[in-house]
């Protein structure tokens, strides 16, 4: 993980162009706050497929870094956007998440990092292309892996209310099972 360079201000980072409310960038599409203040997800910044555009990527990922996340996981399998979390100096992870088949090994390893990284005080926001039962299952899994959450059936209940919708059976399948990954 890329870390900042104490001897910049944040200040110093913001691209000459943007000035006024445009400096403090926009709010990422679908963010939506599964710890509060310290574990988010949303939209890869930028938007994906023909929706996305370059300019919002920018407004989004300045955004976020001068709403203090410490480090972005990308979960997508393309390596999108990666070269712009380097140019706007905000840390970040790609942990493409793969097949179903594959998953359970990559669970092992992807929910201790977000543990460790917040246990460092980071603020972390994970992003896939878009913000899909498939994330909120991913989270529920984390609220249940990490203890936040010990019953099953509560962990899904409160995933489901962060979605705002019901789950597919795929993501309930993975927070009924997560705490055997550990």
């Amino acid at each position: 993980m890329r870390e900042l360079s104490p001897s910049r201000s944040r200040s110093a980072l913001v691209p000459q162009k943007l000035r006024g409310k445009w400096a403090l960038g926009i709010v990422p599409r679908h963010l939506t706050w599964i710890i509060k203040d310290k574990l988010a997800i949303c939209e890869r910044p930028g938007g994906f497929g023909v929706n996305h555009r370059r300019v919002r990527r920018q407004e989004e990922i300045i955004w976020l870094r001068e709403n203090e996340f410490g480090c972005v996981i990308s979960i997508s399998t393309a390596p999108h956007n990666l070269h712009s979390y380097d140019e706007l100096q905000l840390s970040y992870q790609h942990r493409p998440m793969p097949h179903p088949d594959d998953l359970d090994p990559w669970l092992k390893g992807f929910y201790p990092e977000i543990s460790k990284l917040l246990q460092r005080g980071l603020k972390v926001i994970v992003h896939a292309e878009e913000v899909s039962e498939k994330l909120h299952g991913l989270m529920g899994g984390y609220i249940r892996w990490s203890g936040l959450v010990e019953d099953a059936a509560q962990a899904i209940i409160l995933a489901e209310r962060i979605a705002g919708r019901q789950l597919d059976p795929e993501s309930r399948e993975l927070i009924l099972r997560v705490h055997e990954l550990r």
